[in-house]
């Protein structure tokens, strides 16, 4: 399974390999791009599951396709010298040139240009084409493509055109009994790599301006090229271990997310298990959710989330109302479940396929 320490796929593939260990799985988990700041998480893995990193590059972060064209071909080496049954790809352009007959399934958290036709809109500069070209072969080569929302499958389709074996998976989480009754503080947290203008940075920040609550910003500002967002109102955490960001979780009132794109957002899900007020962006990711759990925002619209904040910050009963239901919402996207859909997709994958280790020449 390949995974990366730059976003959300980090948090996924170890919890992931966790629950798959738990079938008699075993994994090996394949690091491409900058290696993580804290690999304590992934120190702690079962003896059942790997971690080795690569100096395989990440396609989102590249120029040209010519620095990615033979990521695949070195995962499948990878793969055969380890005896790996079947391969879990990340990223679709990662399955570009896998050896036909191996069984590949490619999960699709987000992508260049699907990221594009909702943060930028317009058509994708030249420049960037060579992700639709790549990510289009990656997913012709799956055997099984995986999107973790509606909302998501909708947006791939609409960029590549039809995909054939597209299955909708949620992400999930471990329910939490730790933030249930937790003493809160009056603040909001909100969590992301800030430097990624799909996070939409600037609208928590000016609504800051006039927020009744600190907002609280945990997460880089910094991004792996170096390019650097300022804030001016809201309060800056920095990057925290994961521990601690769940701390801060379990004692804010309300979690707030104003992204203008989101695959999924396992960081909502992550508050929300753990006793958040969920106050959301309105797009179709979160509204597919938590419609019903959480109170939603024009993404666009800086005045409307200080004026939210003040209606919750004077109201405890919505508040209460408010977490609660989404931790309720929280409870189905259980690790066992997201695994079990997997394992089904997997089932089908291998019936397809042939075992890698006779293909690979």
């Amino acid at each position: 399974m390949t995974t990366d320490a730059v976003g959300g796929v980090w948090r996924h593939a170890l919890d992931l390999a966790r629950s798959l260990n738990e079938t008699g799985i075993h994994c090996l988990l394949v690091g491409l791009g900058p290696s993580p700041a804290d690999r304590s998480e992934a120190d702690a893995l079962a003896p059942s599951t790997q971690l080795v990193w690569t100096e395989l590059d990440l396609d989102w972060m590249q120029d040209g396709h010519e620095a990615v064209a033979d990521v695949g071909r070195h995962l499948a080496e990878i793969a055969y010298n380890a005896g790996i049954e079947l391969l879990h790809l990340n990223l679709p352009s990662q399955a570009v040139g896998i050896p036909e007959g191996v069984p590949v399934v490619v999960m699709s958290h987000s992508c260049l240009p699907t990221w594009w036709a909702e943060v930028r809109g317009g058509a994708l500069p030249d420049q960037y084409r060579w992700h639709l070209e790549a990510n289009r072969i990656g997913m012709r080569r799956a055997d099984a493509v995986v999107a973790p929302s509606r909302s998501h499958a909708d947006a791939i389709t609409q960029v590549y055109g039809p995909v054939d074996r597209l299955a909708v998976l949620h992400n999930a989480t471990s329910p939490q009994a730790d933030g249930h009754g937790a003493r809160r503080r009056p603040v909001v947290l909100a969590a992301a790599r800030w430097w990624d203008a799909a996070k939409n940075v600037d609208v928590l920040d000016r609504a800051a301006a006039t927020s009744p609550w600190t907002i609280e910003l945990a997460g880089a500002l910094s991004g792996p090229d170096g390019s650097r967002i300022a804030t001016a109102h809201a309060a800056t955490l920095g990057t925290l271990p994961a521990e601690m960001l769940r701390a801060r979780m379990r004692e804010a009132e309300i979690f707030a997310s104003p992204s203008l794109y989101e695959p999924f957002g396992l960081v909502a899900l992550e508050a929300a298990s753990r006793g958040c007020a969920l106050l959301l962006a309105d797009i179709p990711t979160y509204r597919e959710l938590w419609q019903g759990a959480a109170r939603f925002v024009s993404p666009v619209r800086p005045e409307l989330w200080s004026d939210a904040i003040a209606e919750l910050a004077a109201d405890p009963d919505q508040r209460l109302q408010l977490r609660e239901a989404a931790r309720q919402r929280a409870a189905g996207f259980t690790p066992a479940r997201q695994r079990d859909g997997l394992l089904a997709i997997y089932q089908a994958t291998m019936e397809r396929g042939t075992r890698l280790a006779n293909r690979i020449q």
